[in-house]
């Protein structure tokens, strides 16, 4: 959420003139099977618009006149049995799901329901899991829901005490949930407070639950990293092996500034397993000091990841460097191509890939008020500039067939 606000926040003086153009031109040039989440550029909360494209590669599309705007301000958009899932953060209210898919181009509306406003969800089997977490000590149960992505209705529901689960007298925080086999590994941070600071700052963990009646199953635990992932980002990865990568950015708090002394660094859990292996990849020393933020799997080991230097370390991490990691090799690469650092306003870390071990495509909005989709190639660590998005600042890539 934090990347929206910047973004809103550094685009406030800004002035964007989008160009007219014939209603039937914008008509065909915003149709497609890929949708774009874009953020109009103005002084207050807006909400996003859903927009199609034919292509990344090139072209040019516009909010002027199109798309689907969605109401509310804050939304987080997942794609999943061919259905494309907008959530309103409610901030702290009941937040509405919307449910897409595409015909001939366009997005259709297939149902609007509420659920409480959720922080972590993912898909699992034919649904998606929704989490509502407690930063409540004194109210520690935190809400899940199953939502079956046929039926487009809530399943089944529950209650998970996440203060029991650390014995630390700190909440268990999931950062991101992730299916792994017939089971639900959700990584956590620990925390005293609302504000997400810790007593425990040198510490991986991640609940095991199997997925049927949500059981508690076991918690893994590793001292070799701080946790896993971060508000809002997913920190793990199961490749086409079974294996199950897992990133730290090195960014806990303690007393409100970053108290880890672990490096930020990838783990593994080998498949078929519930416990970290040896395996140790020290992304900072790769990399000349760079951790990583979020990440992208394009397929065959190799990762698109956002990464930050260490004088631009936060809380909330966001990296504007990108690079490109293997997991077997151990090897971090810059990625070239891009515009520079202190030209970008924000990056997408809701993105694109054909899965196809060298492709990934990721959003940048610039301060200039121009947004473009780029074109990622892991093997050759570069970056090609594609479609142009008129209007807005890009949130999130995703594609339906």
């Amino acid at each position: 959420m934090n990347i929206k606000i910047k973004l809103a926040a550094l685009l406030v003086a800004m002035t964007f003139v989008v160009s007219c153009s014939d209603d039937d031109d914008n008509d065909a040039a915003n149709s497609g099977n890929f949708i774009l989440t874009v953020t109009p550029f103005a002084a207050t909360g807006v909400a996003d618009y859903l927009l199609t494209a034919s292509s990344l590669d090139t072209g040019k599309i516009t909010t002027e006149g199109n798309g689907i705007e969605q109401d509310g301000t804050y939304r987080y958009y997942v794609t999943h049995n061919n259905k494309f899932f907008s959530m309103l953060y409610g901030q702290g209210n009941p937040g509405a799901v919307t449910a897409y898919n595409i015909l001939d181009g366009k997005l259709n509306k297939l149902t609007n329901f509420q659920t409480e406003t959720v922080q972590a969800f993912a898909p699992v089997n034919d649904d998606l899991l929704l989490i509502k977490i407690s930063r409540n000590l004194t109210a520690p149960s935190s809400l899940w829901y199953k939502v079956n992505t046929e039926s487009l209705t809530i399943t089944s529901e529950g209650t998970i005490n996440t203060l029991e689960m650390t014995g630390l007298e700190e909440l268990a925080h999931f950062t991101w949930v992730k299916q792994v086999g017939n089971k639900v590994f959700a990584p956590y941070q620990t925390i005293k407070d609302r504000n997400f600071n810790t007593d425990y700052p040198d510490q991986a963990w991640i609940a095991v639950f199997n997925y049927a009646d949500m059981k508690l199953e076991k918690v893994i635990e590793d001292d070799r990293t701080s946790f896993i992932g971060s508000y809002f980002k997913d920190g793990l990865n199961v490749a086409e092996n079974g294996d199950v990568y897992a990133y730290s950015p090195s960014a806990a708090t303690t007393n409100g500034e970053l108290s880890s002394t672990k490096k930020s660094a990838i783990t593994r859990i080998k498949a078929g397993t519930t416990e970290f292996d040896d395996y140790y990849f020290d992304v900072e020393a790769a990399s000349g000091g760079m951790n990583i933020t979020s990440w992208l799997y394009v397929g065959n080991n190799n990762y698109i990841v956002h990464s930050q230097t260490e004088s631009e370390r936060t809380a909330y991490p966001a990296g504007l460097h990108v690079g490109v990691v293997n997991v077997v090799d151990k090897t971090y690469k810059p990625v070239t191509g891009l515009p520079e650092v202190a030209d970008i306003v924000g990056l997408t870390t809701n993105n694109y890939t054909p899965k196809d071990g060298r492709t990934g495509y990721l959003g940048v909005t610039l301060k200039t008020g121009v947004s473009y989709v780029y074109k990622i190639d892991v093997t050759t660590q570069t970056a090609t500039r594609g479609l142009e998005v008129e209007g807005g600042g890009i949130t999130a890539i995703q594609h339906l067939d």
